[in-house]
């Protein structure tokens, strides 16, 4: 055989070897994914720095009204809150955290602009300094 029928041969080889890695890393990729959304819990963390000088009392009333939410939308799985107790000081001045639990990202999406969710925003809103959300995929056990 020819060298250049040989170079050609190992072309081809070559381009079909990496085409099907390629499809394979799709697949696997995709069947993670999959994985992850049936062996996983999506969690959505949210702390909150209230304004300087608000008032216990609105303070405890933002706090009842977040916790009022789970009753209200059936797509929150499991929820819990505290207040920051950390001695490090490393805070910035967030003192409240609530951590709820979905099912999936369709879940969150349906709780995002929920009604209830948007009124206790309007609850929140005029005492509220800052905020910190961050969502992630959590094995179940």
């Amino acid at each position: 055989m020819k060298p250049f029928y040989k170079a050609i041969i190992l072309f081809i080889v070559f381009l079909s070897l990496t085409l099907v890695s390629f499809n394979w890393k799709d697949i696997r990729s995709d069947k993670t994914e999959m994985t992850m959304q049936q062996d996983s819990v999506l969690r959505h963390v949210v702390m909150f720095k209230f304004k300087e000088g608000t008032a216990k009392e609105d303070i405890d009333e933002v706090q009842e009204a977040f916790s009022a939410l789970p009753s209200k939308i059936s797509q929150i799985q499991s929820y819990e809150w505290g207040t920051n107790n950390s001695p490090e000081g490393l805070d910035k001045g967030f003192t409240h955290i609530f951590f709820l639990t979905f099912n999936s990202e369709e879940d969150r999406a349906i709780y995002l602009p929920h009604p209830d969710h948007k009124a206790f925003g309007d609850i929140l809103g005029p005492h509220l300094d800052d905020v910190l959300v961050l969502d992630y995929w959590s094995s179940k056990e």
